[in-house]
């Protein structure tokens, strides 16, 4: 009995971790196959891709798709806009946000669940498309940059994950320094700030992953000035043609001169509208990784 129980105790852990493995491996195929399916369609000769059996790996290479997605000299200035929105919306969001939090977070400060539930209920509740547009208007913030970052400074759903958070650091940390003379200001610039790497880089995530991939509040508050047009609205409308039009691929590509060079479908611009708005976003990714499971699991845990 004992060296059926010691075979079978040594048998289990491998077994378990091969199964493990294998299925992990599984799961990562699927979640990578769409990324690589779609980055081949977009290296792929059009006109080749209507036939079918692109799956991992070009079968005519062409960076034709790409000639035609910035062929436009507007999508490098829409570019540029894209990244200062994403980055001051970033930096400010999160700085705000987590001043906020620590306020919140306080229990002698009265007003705290008042507050809190104010700004929990525009979860739930929202005014509307129209009325936001007329409070838009009415801020001036119609046609400016600035439309980019005030209304969405803080967000109650990463209000709430950074309160939660601070609310579990020990209070032996502030109490001390408050008994140093340190002010609040102080006590959330040196202490509570640094504290909060993990759940910082949590909600700076979200907030770029937001910003960088809107573009419905270019459509609505500055469609009309190309100067604060983001690449996701111009990708948004290179698209739309795409799709809606029946012109003569090659004209699409600018290659009007060219007939021979390889032709763009509306197949092939998508997936490199589709490569061009999501790379660079993942490139975040890798330095906020490590903070980000962290950050979520303790700034979301219930009181």
């Amino acid at each position: 009995m004992k060296a059926v129980t010691k075979s079978s105790s040594r048998i289990e852990p491998v077994v378990f971790h091969t199964i493990n493995t294998i299925f992990m491996l599984f799961v990562v195929a699927i979640t990578l196959y769409p990324f690589l399916h779609t980055l081949a369609v977009s290296l792929n000769d059009g006109s080749d891709t209507l036939a079918g059996g692109i799956y991992f790996w070009p079968r005519a290479w062409t960076l034709e798709n790409y000639k035609a997605v910035f062929i436009s000299g507007t999508i490098y200035h829409a570019a540029f806009i894209s990244v200062s929105r994403t980055v001051l919306s970033t930096v400010f969001g999160v700085f705000l946000t987590t001043m906020l939090a620590y306020t919140l977070a306080q229990p002698q400060y009265i007003l705290r669940k008042k507050i809190s539930m104010l700004f929990i209920l525009t979860m739930y509740f929202n005014a509307g498309l129209i009325p936001n547009y007329f409070l838009i208007k009415e801020l001036g913030l119609l046609h400016s940059f600035w439309v980019y970052i005030l209304p969405s400074l803080v967000s109650a759903f990463n209000l709430i994950i950074m309160r939660t958070y601070i609310r579990g650091l020990p209070g032996s940390l502030t109490e001390s320094a408050k008994i140093d003379g340190a002010g609040d200001f102080r006590i959330f610039w040196k202490i509570i700030f640094p504290l909060c790497t993990p759940v910082l880089a949590t909600v700076a995530l979200f907030i770029a992953v937001g910003s960088w991939n809107a573009w419905f509040d270019t459509f609505l508050y500055a469609s009309s000035d190309i100067k604060l047009s983001t690449l996701q609205y111009e990708m948004m409308k290179l698209l739309g043609s795409t799709m809606s039009t029946n012109n003569d691929p090659s004209l699409l590509a600018g290659n009007q001169h060219n007939q021979t060079q390889a032709l763009v479908t509306p197949a092939s611009i998508r997936a490199a509208i589709t490569i061009v708005t999501a790379v660079p976003i993942l490139f975040v990714y890798p330095f906020l990784q490590k903070y980000f499971v962290v950050g979520l699991n303790l700034g979301s845990v219930k009181e």
